[in-house]
C-alpha cells in the first residue's frame, strides 16, 4: 500500500533524511537511503546530475572529491567511470580515525536505483543542474513514481520542464522572494505554481521568515520543509512555528525530537 506524501501533506510534522542517513553513513548511496528508512523517517531527500553520457545520478557536488576517492567532474565522466568510484572512501564518523565504509563496494547509484531501492518512500529531489530536468521525468514516468516525489531546485529553469510534465515541483528561488514580498506587503499568495516551499533558515546570508512564508504557504496548499537542521532546539521552534518538514542529516535525533512534542516534553 503507497505511502501517504508527506512532502505535499499540511498537516503533522514528517521527518525528511537529508541525503538518506548522511551523519551516520555515506550521504546519497542506498545504504545511506536503507538506513533512513529503517529509523522510520517520513521521507527521504536526494541530489541528482547527470554523468557525461545522460544518466541521471545521485550526488550532491558537481566533482567527486569529497565523496569518494576520485577527483573527476560528473559531467566529465561516463556512468560507467562513475561506477569505479568508491562512494564510502572519505566517510568517517569520527574526525579521519576512521573510514568504516571504504572498501565495502558503495558506490554512486543512479536515480532509477533509487527509485526501485525506496520502495513507496516519498522522495524529495534535488535538482543540481538544469539539463538533468528532463532524465528526471524519463526516470519518475518509466518507474511510475510521480505520486511521491517531489522536484525541488532554486534554479527556475530546473523545475520547469517537471512542472511541464506535471510533477510536483518544489519553490524556486525566484518564487521564494515572491511570496516573501506578498508577506511584506500583506498580501494573499493565492495559487502557488509548486507542491512545497522547500527552504534553509538562511538565505544568501539572510534569515528567511520561515514561520511567515509557511504560514502563507499553508493557506495556499503548499507544504514547507526546512533544511538542514540537526540541531533539537531548532528543530522544536520550526515544528511549533508551523513548519511540516525538517530535512536533517541526523534523521534519529530528530525523531526523537518529535516524539518529545508529541507527548508534551521539551
Amino acid at each position: 500500500m503507497p505511502l501517504p506524501n508527506a512532502l505535499t501533506a499540511l498537516d503533522g510534522r514528517f521527518v525528511i533524511g537529508h541525503r538518506g542517513n548522511a551523519a551516520h553513513a555515506p550521504e546519497n548511496t542506498i545504504e545511506s537511503f536503507r538506513q533512513a528508512i529503517a529509523l522510520g523517517v517520513d521521507a527521504i531527500e536526494l541530489d541528482v546530475r547527470l554523468t557525461r553520457d545522460g544518466v541521471p545520478v545521485v550526488v550532491h557536488d558537481p566533482t567527486l572529491g569529497r565523496t569518494t576517492d576520485r577527483g573527476d567532474a560528473v559531467a566529465d565522466i561516463s556512468l560507467a567511470g562513475l561506477r569505479r568510484a568508491d562512494a564510502g572512501a572519505t566517510f568517517t564518523p569520527d574526525a579521519g580515525a576512521t573510514f568504516p565504509y571504504r572498501g565495502r563496494g558503495l558506490t554512486i547509484p543512479t536515480l532509477r536505483e533509487v527509485v526501485d531501492a525506496t520502495g513507496a518512500m516519498p522522495l524529495l529531489i534535488e535538482v543540481k543542474v538544469p539539463e538533468a530536468g528532463p532524465a528526471i521525468v524519463e526516470v519518475v514516468n518509466q518507474a511510475s513514481a510521480g505520486s511521491r516525489v517531489v522536484a525541488a531546485s532554486m534554479q527556475r529553469d530546473a523545475v520547469r520542464p517537471l512542472r511541464a510534465a506535471n510533477i510536483a515541483t518544489g519553490a524556486s528561488a525566484m518564487d521564494v522572494l515572491r511570496l516573501w514580498s506578498l508577506l511584506l506587503r500583506g498580501r494573499p499568495a493565492g495559487v502557488l505554481p509548486y507542491a512545497a516551499l522547500c527552504i534553509p533558515r538562511f538565505y544568501a546570508g539572510l534569515p528567511l521568515p520561515v514561520a511567515g512564508l509557511a504560514r502563507m504557504a499553508k493557506q495556499a496548499g503548499v507544504a514547507t520543509h526546512v533544511w538542514t537542521v540537526d540541531e533539537p532546539r531548532v528543530a522544536h521552534k520550526l515544528w511549533r512555528s508551523g513548519v511540516q518538514g525538517i530535512v536533517s542529516n541526523d534523521p534519529a535525533t530528530m525523531l526523537h525530537v518529535r516524539a518529545q512534542l508529541a507527548t508534551g516534553r521539551r
